[in-house]
């Protein structure tokens, strides 16, 4: 068994990497921890009584590197590349589930902040297996992406190399409310979000420019994409429509069937996708049509697994030298 970590538990994506990590076949989860600390695992989440109860530490670097070989990091941007510096220093593989190693150094601190570990950023790999699997496999550091990314990078890469010149792209994201997380704000209020939905900070977002950085990145094309969240009243689940001119005529259903005929966690649908079919599962629902030479691409995940915590565990696995199927959930959540 290779023994793992999980830094900042008290999450939902945390929750969701217990929940996985707990019945892994080759992973043991040998050290928790939380801000909170002094607590274990059953009382940080009453869903888990009786099924998983270990201790929840307070977060110690020095500690997690006696005890495991790898950690994974739930923890807000800024605070995980402190810690995952110390790990590395100490020869712990990290999975970041953070923003603080997907992008270049001068795209992070113009979004977020200044960066603090320089150093190892350059040798940070985008957690994306099905563009990044090989440079994944020989990584110690993989910055695991974010649920948005994750869903609209799936869904138009493909077609990049088809896309009008100069031509925007357009994407609508529409998120449930755990993509949040579990803090209290205006936005994510019972009374305001019931029965409601909204944008929030349309065009200037600032997972749009890691869209077109990895873009740029792999297949040195710079484009314009305009990129429009929404929060919805569900749960959990991610819906992104994405909108492309394209510069020929293709048949994008070959398109997309050449590249993810292999790939284990991507179907592709005949008829749009919805987020009630992935919920629960590390799977990608595309749906594509075109008319003319305007296309129309529809993904679907469930925002806490294959947006973060189980796409996170297939790059464990791949990090490791697994299978990268161990331990993923398959079953979605239906009815």
């Amino acid at each position: 068994m290779i023994p793992v970590a999980v830094i900042g538990a008290s999450g939902y994506t945390g929750l969701e990497l217990i929940k996985i990590l707990s019945q892994h076949p080759e992973f043991e989860l040998v050290y928790v921890a939380a801000s909170e600390g002094g607590t274990t695992t059953d009382r940080l989440h009453p869903s888990l009584a009786k099924v998983v109860s270990v201790p929840v530490e307070k977060a110690d670097a020095a500690q997690v590197a006696s005890v495991a070989e790898l950690a994974f990091l739930a923890l807000p941007h800024k605070t995980a590349m402190g810690f995952a510096s110390e790990l590395l220093a100490r020869d712990v593989k990290v999975i970041d589930l953070s923003a603080d190693y997907r992008l270049r150094q001068e795209t992070y601190e113009a979004y977020y902040c200044p960066h603090i570990d320089a150093k190892n950023l350059p040798e940070a790999v985008y957690g994306l297996p099905e563009f990044y699997r090989q440079k994944i496999k020989k990584s110690r550091l993989v910055a695991n992406p974010g649920c948005y990314p994750t869903a609209s990078l799936l869904g138009l890469l493909p077609f990049i190399p088809y896309i009008k010149e100069d031509a925007p792209i357009f994407i609508d994201a529409k998120s449930g409310v755990s993509g949040a997380g579990k803090k209290l704000s205006a936005s994510t209020h019972y009374v305001n979000i019931n029965e409601n939905i909204f944008a929030y900070n349309p065009i200037t977002h600032r997972h749009a420019p890691e869209i077109a950085e990895k873009i740029d990145d792999l297949f040195l094309t710079q484009v314009d994409v305009n990129f429009v969240p929404h929060l919805i009243p569900v749960t959990r689940g991610m819906l992104c429509s994405i909108y492309m001119q394209l510069d020929r005529d293709i048949d994008p259903a070959a398109v997309l069937n050449d590249l993810y005929k292999d790939e284990p966690y991507v179907r592709l649908r005949s008829e749009p996708v919805d987020i009630k079919s992935v919920a629960g599962t590390n799977f990608c629902d595309i749906f594509v049509h075109k008319e003319g030479k305007s296309l129309f691409i529809s993904s679907a995940i469930d925002n806490l697994l294959r947006g973060a915590s189980s796409q996170a565990v297939v790059n464990a696995n791949l990090v490791c030298g697994l299978d990268e199927g161990l331990g993923i959930p398959l079953f979605a959540y239906v009815p």
